[in-house]
């Protein structure tokens, strides 16, 4: 995903937002983690195309748990 913004892309982005593009880049890169309120906001303003859990890697799963998809376990096959 994170593959997918450029540092092009990267820097208009932070322009739009109002963030600094290095802080942006350390939070896309897993080397940060944003403050969730502040990564919520970028999420609505780029219309999904950075999301929270791109901006939060670390926590987002703790943080907003309803967006953790829950596992589905495969049917062990009957033998008989």
């Amino acid at each position: 995903m994170t593959s997918q913004i450029t540092p092009e892309v990267r820097r208009e982005i932070a322009a739009k937002v109002g963030v600094h593009e290095q802080y942006l880049y350390q939070c896309l890169t897993g080397r940060r983690d944003m403050n969730p309120a502040e990564a919520r906001r970028i999420e609505t303003a780029t219309a999904g195309r950075v999301t929270r859990q791109m901006l939060c890697q670390k926590t987002w799963a703790g943080i907003w748990p309803e967006l953790v998809k829950p596992v589905r376990k495969a049917k062990a096959k009957a033998t008989a």
